[in-house]
C-alpha cells in the first residue's frame, strides 16, 4: 500500500477541528493520518513556528481552520487586531505549505465575508464585489485575501489550494465565552448561567428578527472530507444548508429554550444591535456535486449541542 495521506489540521481543537476528529474516527480509514493542532502546538502568526510544525509533521494535505474569531460586539472593537492575526497565519500556512510541498489545502473562510451591501442569495462569484460590513472588516479582508492568493499560488507554482465558505457553524466544543462567543453558543451558555441561578427570564440581545443559516458542525465536518478528497476547484464552495432552512434569531431562542425544557419568559433587549438582517447564502454549487446530500434537522441540532454543553460546561472554553 502506497504511505497515506498525512492531513494537518490547523484549529484542530476548535468547534470544526473537533468536529472533523470525530467522523475520522468513525470512518477508520488507513489511506489518512490526521494530525489536530491547537494553539498549544505554535503560534501560527510566527513563521518560524509555523515553519517548525510543518518540518515536524510533514503533511501531504492541509486542512486550515486556524484564525483569530469572535462574535459581533468583539470585532467591533478589535478590527486591527483581527485583520493582522489573520493575514500573519494564513500568509504563513498558505507559504510553508508551498514549500513544503504539500499537494492540497484548503482553507475555510466565511459568508460574513460578503459585500455589506448585495443581492441574495449570495454565491461564490460575489465574494470581492463592495466592502464587507463595517463591524468585522479587519477579519474579513484577512479571510478575503485567502481566496486571491489561492488563486495566485495556482497560476504561479501550480498549487492545489481551495476555499470553503461555510454558514454559522455551531455545535460540540464551542467557544462560549460570552463577551466573544458567536450567537448559539452565547445564548446556550447564557441560558445555562440563568437556570443555574434559578432565574426565569431569558433575554436575548436585540430584536429577534435577523435571518441566518445554521449548520451543524458534523455535517461540515462531513462536507469538508468530501472537499479534501474529492472537490478539484480552486474557486471557493459555500458549504451551507438550503436557503429554506434559514431560521430567525427569535426561532433560535426559544429553540434553545425548548431545548433546555426552559420554562420561563424569553424577551428582546430591542436597545442592542443587530448586526446584518441577513446574509442568506446560495449553496446551488454544492447542490450540484452532492444533490442528496442530508443535513442534521436542526431542532435534533441543537438539542445534541445544549447536551454537550450541559455535560461539559466546566471544561468548556467560557
Amino acid at each position: 500500500m502506497s504511505n497515506p495521506k498525512v492531513v494537518l489540521v490547523t484549529g484542530g481543537s476548535g468547534l470544526v477541528g473537533k468536529a472533523i476528529e470525530k467522523i475520522v474516527k468513525i470512518e477508520n480509514r488507513n489511506d489518512e493520518k490526521w494530525i489536530f493542532l491547537s494553539s498549544k502546538d505554535g503560534d501560527l502568526s510566527d513563521f518560524n513556528a509555523t515553519k517548525k510544525i510543518f518540518e515536524t509533521y510533514k503533511p501531504t494535505h492541509v486542512v486550515h481552520l486556524a484564525a483569530m474569531v469572535g462574535g459581533l460586539f468583539h470585532n467591533m472593537s478589535h478590527n486591527l487586531d483581527f485583520l493582522r492575526k489573520n493575514l500573519h497565519i494564513n500568509d504563513n500556512v498558505l507559504q510553508l505549505s508551498y514549500e513544503n510541498n504539500v499537494e492540497k489545502v484548503v482553507s475555510c473562510l466565511s459568508t460574513c465575508i460578503f459585500p455589506d451591501k448585495t443581492v441574495y442569495p449570495i454565491d461564490e462569484t460575489m465574494v470581492h464585489n463592495g466592502p464587507p460590513h463595517p463591524s468585522n472588516f479587519g477579519y474579513s479582508y484577512a479571510k478575503r485575501l485567502i481566496d486571491i492568493q489561492n488563486r495566485a499560488y495556482s497560476q504561479q507554482h501550480g498549487c492545489q489550494f481551495t476555499s470553503i465558505i461555510p454558514c454559522n457553524v455551531f455545535g460540540p466544543y464551542d467557544n462560549y465565552n460570552l463577551d466573544s462567543s458567536h450567537v448559539i453558543p452565547g445564548l446556550i451558555r447564557k441560558l445555562h448561567d440563568i437556570i443555574q441561578q434559578g432565574g426565569k427570564t431569558f433575554t436575548v440581545m436585540g430584536t429577534g428578527k435577523p435571518l441566518r443559516q445554521f449548520i451543524y458542525s458534523l455535517d461540515l465536518a462531513k462536507l469538508i472530507l468530501w472537499v479534501l478528497r474529492n472537490y478539484q476547484e480552486i474557486e471557493p464552495i459555500i458549504l451551507s444548508v438550503d436557503e429554506d432552512s434559514e431560521i430567525s434569531i427569535k426561532q433560535l431562542a426559544e429553540e434553545i429554550a425548548k431545548a433546555f425544557d426552559f420554562q420561563g419568559e424569553v424577551v428582546f433587549d430591542t436597545s442592542k444591535a443587530d448586526g446584518q438582517y441577513k446574509k442568506t447564502a446560495s449553496n446551488a454549487k454544492l447542490r450540484k456535486y452532492l444533490p442528496d446530500f442530508e443535513f442534521t434537522p436542526f431542532s435534533t441540532a441543537i438539542t445534541e449541542s445544549v447536551e454537550w454543553y450541559k455535560q461539559n460546561c466546566k471544561q468548556a472554553r467560557n
